[in-house]
């Protein structure tokens, strides 16, 4: 069935997340039309040493502007 993958930053805030997977669901259930109980939303969350803009780390590219 449908899935939707979101990758970004790390949440914090479980409330944040919450709200952001129902909102997710709502928009697939919304495109698709099957009921929401099957649609999965995974979020997967990247430290800044994980990540890579432009060749560099934005670990170190936030180094870099300070």
């Amino acid at each position: 069935m449908p899935s939707a993958m979101i990758e970004g930053p790390k949440i914090k805030d479980v409330e944040v997340k919450r709200t952001l997977v129902k909102e997710v669901t709502d928009a697939l259930e919304k495109a698709y039309g099957f009921p929401r109980e099957v649609y999965v939303a995974l979020i997967k969350e990247n430290t800044p040493d994980n990540v890579g803009v432009g060749g560099e780390l934005i670990s170190d590219s936030i180094k870099n502007q300070t």
